[in-house]
């Protein structure tokens, strides 16, 4: 009864491995475009992020990751004052500020 599937199995040993390199082609092919689709963007947008960030100066009209708009007042390493209103200022974390505004907050 179980006689055929042990020839069965013997017959397919006479078959050759794959290399090395034929094996590791499918993980190198994969980490490849694993880094082009979510590594390398995720890296650009963060360089283009730091370089917003340390442009960022006084007078300048930007919106917050909360969505509050004001124009910078003044700034610390980590802080901003942006002032949202006539004589209403509010102090924000450096790291939540998104994007300048091109004159829409006043």
């Amino acid at each position: 009864m179980f006689i055929n599937y042990a020839y069965a199995q013997a017959a397919g040993a006479a078959v050759s491995k794959p290399g090395f390199l034929e094996q590791m082609f499918p993980l190198i092919f994969m980490f490849v475009v694993l880094y082009f689709i979510l590594i390398r963007p995720q890296s650009k947008k963060e360089s283009q992020r730091k370089d917003f960030l340390s442009k960022v100066k006084r007078g300048d009209s930007v919106l917050t990751s909360g969505g509050i708009l004001g124009t910078v007042n003044g700034m610390t390493d980590k802080f901003v004052t942006l002032e949202v209103s006539e004589g209403v200022n509010i102090k924000v974390l450096k790291n939540q500020l998104v994007g300048l505004l091109a004159g829409e907050a006043k």
